[in-house]
């Protein structure tokens, strides 16, 4: 029995014998010298939407992390585990990321979970629910506006979710000191699974923008 899923192993050897191969250099660099990279992602973990490939980043570029959802959730230093929040603390304080970008996406599951909160958890824990909680109370008055359809609630809660976890960034000390101080910049964006689309967010009105780069869309035939 292979240690690993084949598939995982093929994609490796690729990936050694392609990439890797032909930026070396860049990886023994980083292997030296350490990660100095200028923007942070939080992402969603979901398998469609990876940062790294949607920005075309190579080896250093981007500090992600990647939760259901990509939800930022609000300053509680209670002593429990916080694994956005540690991820948070490293890029904005070790790292001295000068970009955090909140990237959402379309036909996220989290979203829908939250759309349907009375859906039966996956698991006696449900963390799901838990977790996607911090969005009830925008999400019940997106699930009571009976004028959408459910593709146009999703959509709606999705961007939502993404202003909702950017003030929660805010509420971060060293988040709101070094936006303050002109050293940190925090975006908004969604990317739209189905065209290939990203959408920014205009941090004064809050609005969703598109296209950020106009392209021809691939045909399906």
């Amino acid at each position: 029995m292979s240690l690993l899923p084949e598939q995982l192993l093929t994609g490796y050897r690729r990936f050694i014998e392609g990439r890797y191969l032909q930026e070396t250099q860049t990886y023994r660099q980083l292997a030296r010298d350490g990660q100095t990279p200028e923007t942070m992602v939080i992402a969603c973990c979901d398998s469609r939407a990876a940062p790294e490939t949607i920005f075309g980043a190579g080896a250093g570029e981007l500090f992600v992390v990647r939760n259901v959802a990509n939800l930022v959730p609000p300053y509680n230093p209670d002593g429990d585990f916080h694994g956005t929040s540690a991820a948070l603390e490293f890029g904005v304080q070790a790292l001295k990321v000068r970009h955090v970008v909140v990237m959402g996406h379309g036909r996220c599951g989290g979203i829908k979970a939250a759309l349907s909160p009375d859906a039966e958890p996956l698991s006696p824990g449900d963390f799901i629910g838990k977790w996607m909680s911090m969005v009830e109370p925008v999400a019940k008055g997106v699930a009571a506006n009976e004028l959408m359809t459910p593709g146009e609630r999703q959509t709606a809660l999705e961007r939502i979710s993404i202003r909702h976890s950017i003030a929660n960034l805010r509420s971060f000390p060293y988040v709101a000191e070094r936006e303050r101080a002109g050293e940190l910049t925090l975006h908004g964006a969604w990317f739209d699974i189905s065209t290939g689309e990203l959408w920014a967010m205009d941090g004064e009105t809050g609005d969703f923008q598109r296209p950020l780069v106009d392209f021809d869309e691939p045909s399906l035939a």
